[in-house]
């Protein structure tokens, strides 16, 4: 065991004891049952949809419990730190919803005395525990090199041996203090690795709130804690700061991806080494995706929709993400109205063990189905903001003219039992009511177009010119359609589709072709929502200018 004095040696003179950060971090004045969670992303890439789900899980619990829900940053990893990591995480959290109680930054969550809440800037208190177990005799320093390393894998390798750094193939794990000391005073760089009390062989077990009692081998290895000695900013390894984190700010429960499983022995051995109550842990399966024929994990490489980006670029609605997230972690909850169920607490005991499927199909479904369920007012309250970044032309047109826009809203979707679910998401505004408005709609000048469905352009202006000359506004008492049938019996058209089926050869075209070129003349599609409605909205200068534009 080293002594004391050198041990001191590689930690600055006036680093706090454990003592001192005991106090500054006391354990919380919260009521019984309430739980301190905590979400705890690494700024190495963009946001994963799946970390919105877990941050939420953890959210709930926390509201639900009476007690608090931290965002904590884990950037001991400095060499993958990507920039603009962190700003991605304040949009996708805010665009959720999902508030921190304690958190660093202002956009992620408000502040706390158990920060800060970023890893890298509390190098100091891992030091310090890092010194403790050292004092201890359960850590120590170690200088093996890449290439010493590489051998001792090779050899194990050769031997049949289980990989890793542990017993006899850790080959600084009893080195003498001279032989330490002679290293030190060359100047070599070292790492600090953790003295497991593990044995090769020997099962453990722990009984995690979502999946109940587990089993694993023990943990055998002498894992690195602190990083090497020639780094300027020494950091910790996320097994030693995780552990001394969710202690000092007093988490009471870790709900994490289930590939974390495997480690919860050796995070088990760190707890006790460093005098810590081991924490309860929950591990979430991930969300997954068809594949053809079976399911994989849904990759950050291969589907868009992995992106937290994916649906603020779309614009998909974040209470229906929410709604359909919660519905995969608890199956009752889809089967309760949204408000419903995003005020319902998520309950650890009813998580699948499995992953849940993430299909967009049925995202896009529960996400027309809340669209529906809004009024015209609240769907321009939350396209505009989305539009001013993401089509600012249309957020333009729309601001212009609000009378039309409500108008346009208020179609098939006022005093109606089955609103209109074409609406799924932002992107969809352009696409569905673009043609609403006239500074962005473009007008049908070609009598020969494709979407007249083949009809002799002859027919196609005498049904635009009659039904112009005699156009009669959409009212109350108003038979409407009638002025197409009119039209179009006296131009040919079968008044019935069944009359055109059976005899085509009999008529110029069907009454749907003959109401097609009046749709397509007021919509630019041949599919529209109620032409009356439409024509209502649109207001009689805009439906006969649209009309009389064939050329």
């Amino acid at each position: 065991m080293l002594s004391a004095d050198l041990i001191d040696s590689l930690f600055p003179a006036d680093l706090p004891s454990p003592v001192h950060w005991a106090e500054r971090y006391p354990e919380r004045a919260l009521p019984a049952g309430a739980e301190v969670t905590r979400f705890a992303p690494s700024p190495t890439g963009w946001l994963h949809i799946g970390a919105i789900s877990t941050a939420g899980v953890n959210l709930d619990l926390a509201r639900h419990s009476g007690g608090r829900y931290l965002l904590r940053i884990e950037d001991t990893d400095q060499a993958r730190f990507e920039e603009g990591a962190l700003a991605q995480f304040e949009e996708g959290f805010a665009y959720f919803g999902i508030r921190a109680d304690e958190a660093d930054s202002p956009g992620i969550g408000g502040p706390g005395r158990y920060g800060p809440y970023t890893q890298s800037a509390r190098a100091e208190i891992y030091q310090t525990y890092v010194r403790e177990l050292l004092r201890q005799g359960k850590a120590y320093p170690c200088f093996a090199t890449k290439e010493e390393l590489s051998a001792i894998a090779d050899k194990q390798k050769a031997a049949g041996a289980l990989p890793g750094y542990y017993g006899d193939w850790a080959i600084w794990r009893d080195a003498p203090q001279d032989q330490v000391l002679a290293r030190l005073e060359a100047g070599d760089p070292y790492v600090i690795r953790f003295r497991s009390p593990g044995i090769g062989g020997h099962r453990v077990s722990y009984v995690d709130a979502i999946r109940g009692e587990l089993s694993f081998d023990d943990n055998r290895n002498d894992v690195v804690i602190l990083k090497s000695s020639d780094q300027a900013l020494r950091l910790p390894t996320y097994h030693l700061a995780h552990a001394v984190d969710d202690h000092l700010m007093r988490v009471t429960l870790v709900v994490r991806a289930e590939e974390w499983l495997s480690s919860v022995p050796l995070h088990h051995q760190l707890f006790d080494a460093l005098g810590f109550p081991r924490i309860r842990y929950a591990h979430v399966a991930p969300l997954m995706k068809q594949d053809g024929g079976s399911r994989r994990k849904l990759s950050k490489r291969r589907d868009p929709e992995a992106s937290v980006k994916y649906y603020i670029d779309q614009g998909i609605p974040a209470e229906a993400v929410q709604y359909y997230l919660r519905g995969l972690a608890n199956a009752r909850l889809a089967e309760l109205p949204l408000p419903q169920a995003l005020a319902e607490p998520l309950r650890l005991d009813e998580f699948g063990l499995a992953g849940p499927l993430l299909d967009v199909a049925k995202l896009d479904d529960v996400s027309a189905d809340f669209v529906a369920a809004l009024s015209g007012e609240q769907i321009l309250d939350l396209v505009l903001p989305w539009a001013d970044v993401y089509d600012k032309d249309l957020a333009s047109v729309v601001r212009a003219d609000l009378p039309l826009a409500r108008r346009a809203l208020a179609v098939e979707r006022v005093d109606t039992p089955q609103p209109r679910k074409d609406l799924r998401k932002w992107a969809d505004f352009r696409p569905v009511y673009g043609f609403f408005f006239p500074a962005i709609f473009e007008l049908v000048t070609d009598p020969a177009d494709e979407r007249f469905n083949g009809l002799d352009p002859a027919l196609v202006r005498a049904m635009a010119s009659g039904f112009a000359a005699g156009y009669t506004e959409p009212g109350p008492d108003v038979a409407w359609f009638e002025q197409i049938r009119a039209l179009a019996g006296n131009l040919g058209f079968a008044l019935r589709q069944q009359d055109y089926k059976k005899n085509p050869d009999a008529y110029v075209g069907s009454i749907r072709d003959a109401a097609g070129v009046i749709r397509v003349l007021l919509t630019g599609s041949r599919q529209s929502p109620d032409l009356p409605e439409v024509a209502g909205a649109l207001g009689q200068a805009e439906v006969l200018r649209r009309i009389t534009a064939l050329g």
